[in-house]
C-alpha cells in the first residue's frame, strides 16, 4: 500500500507538471465545458440533455440543415415536459489483419441505445433508463434513479456506470479495458456527487461484480473528483473493490488542455491485483492524444497508448497507435475512418495486428 500511494503521488506530480500530458473527452476540453453540461448524467456518457442536442446539432456539424428556416423543427430530446428520449446507433465495416494469417473483414453493429429518462419533480427526481440492442442480446447498461438535495448535491441508486478516469467513446483503449471499468461493465450500487464551479466529484459504493450477482460481503469504493477551467482541468481517480476472489486496486490521474485548434488528453492508469499465490501484480496504462480541429464538422484524432500488462515480466510491454477522422456532415450524423496499429511481443501475432474502420454514427 506505501508504494501504491506512493506512485500514485509521482505519477501526480508528472501530470500537473508535463505542459502537454494533459486529458479529458476532447469536445468538453476544446470548449470548457464539465461532463454535466451536455449529458444528463454528472459523470458524461449516455443520453444528452437539453444544450447537448442543440450543441450537436447547431455547433458541431459541417452544416446544420434548416439553420437559416426559424419555423424548422429542432430536436432537443423533450417528448414531454417531463419525459425525454435519445439514442445512438453505431455500425462499421472493419478490416483486421494479423501477421502469419488471413484478413478479416465484415460489416457490424457496434451498438445501438435507447435512453429514456422521467423527471417527476422537476429539477428534483429523476428516473433514468440506457438500454443496448444489437448483438443479439438486450443489455440494460443503467437504470438509476437520481434526487438533487440542491443545486450542489446529489444522490443516485441503481446500475450507474462507475466514475474512474476518462469517459472516453473507445472501450478496446488500454485504459479502458485494464482498470475494466467501462461502457460494458457498469454495476449495482449508489452514487453521491458533488457539482459546484469548477468542481466535479463522485464517490460510489457498488457490488464490485460488473452488474452480475453478488457473491461475497465485500464492495468496491469509487471516487472521482475533477477541477476544470476554460482552458484546461486536472483530475484523479481511485478504486478499491473488496473481493474473496482478490482484492483490487486502481488509480488514475488525468487532464486536459486546448493548444488553439488541438485539445489534449491523457491518462495514467495503475492497477494492483492481491491473490496471487506468488503475490501481487501490478499493471500500468497511459494515453497521450490530440485532437485537431482542421474545420467546422472535422477532426483528426491521433492516440498514442502504452500498456505494462505485468510488472513481474520483462519486455512484455504493448503500445498502440491510432490516426481517426472524425467527420459530421450534418446535425446528428458522424462519420469516422481509422487505423490502429498494435506492437507488443514478436510471440504473439494478435499483439502486432492492425485494425482499419469505416463507422457511420447516429445519435440524437
Amino acid at each position: 500500500m506505501r508504494l501504491s500511494r506512493l506512485l500514485v503521488v509521482v505519477l501526480l506530480l508528472l501530470v500537473v507538471c508535463a505542459p502537454k500530458a494533459f486529458a479529458e473527452p476532447y469536445i468538453a476540453v476544446k470548449e470548457g465545458y464539465k461532463c454535466v453540461t451536455c449529458h444528463v448524467s454528472p459523470s458524461g456518457g449516455g443520453m444528452r440533455n437539453v444544450f447537448g442536442n442543440v450543441y450537436a446539432r447547431s455547433l458541431l456539424p459541417s452544416h446544420t440543415i434548416g439553420a437559416k428556416n426559424p419555423k424548422a423543427f429542432v430536436w432537443t430530446g423533450e417528448m414531454l415536459k417531463y419525459l425525454k428520449v435519445g439514442g445512438n446507433v453505431r455500425g462499421s465495416e472493419r478490416r483486421t489483419s494479423i501477421p502469419g494469417r488471413e484478413d478479416k473483414s465484415g460489416w457490424d453493429l457496434d451498438r445501438a441505445s435507447l435512453y429514456v429518462a422521467l423527471e417527476p419533480v422537476k429539477g428534483k427526481l429523476l428516473l433514468y433508463a440506457d438500454q443496448e440492442f444489437g448483438q443479439g442480446d438486450h443489455f440494460n447498461r443503467e437504470a438509476w434513479v437520481r434526487w438533487n438535495f440542491n443545486q450542489s448535491f446529489y444522490a443516485r441508486a441503481g446500475r450507474i456506470f462507475l466514475p474512474f478516469g476518462l469517459r472516453i467513446e473507445d472501450d478496446t483503449a488500454f485504459i479502458r479495458q485494464i482498470p475494466g471499468i467501462n461502457f460494458t461493465t457498469p454495476d449495482k450500487g449508489i452514487e453521491f456527487g458533488y457539482e459546484n464551479g469548477p468542481w466535479s466529484a463522485q464517490l460510489a459504493v457498488s457490488n464490485g461484480t460488473a452488474g452480475g450477482p453478488e457473491l461475497d460481503s465485500g464492495k468496491q469504493i469509487s471516487l472521482f473528483a475533477v477541477y476544470v477551467k476554460p482552458r484546461w482541468r486536472v483530475g484523479g481517480s481511485l478504486n478499491f473493490n473488496n473481493s474473496d476472489a482478490g482484492d483490487r486496486e486502481l488509480y488514475a490521474v488525468f487532464a486536459g488542455v486546448r493548444t488553439g485548434p488541438i485539445a489534449w488528453l491523457a491518462e495514467i492508469d495503475f492497477v494492483v491485483d492481491m491473490g496471487f499465490p506468488d503475490g501481487r501484480r501490478s499493471q500500468l496504462a497511459t494515453m497521450l492524444e490530440g485532437n485537431w480541429q482542421l474545420r467546422k464538422g472535422l477532426n483528426l484524432k491521433l492516440t498514442l497508448e502504452h500498456l505494462d500488462p505485468d510488472d513481474t515480466v520483462e519486455e512484455n510491454q504493448q503500445n498502440r497507435s491510432s490516426a481517426v477522422f472524425e467527420f459530421f456532415p450534418v446535425q446528428f450524423t458522424q462519420l469516422r475512418l481509422g487505423i490502429r496499429y498494435y506492437d507488443g511481443i514478436p510471440q504473439s501475432p494478435v499483439q502486432n495486428r492492425t485494425e482499419s474502420f469505416l463507422q457511420l454514427h447516429i445519435y440524437f
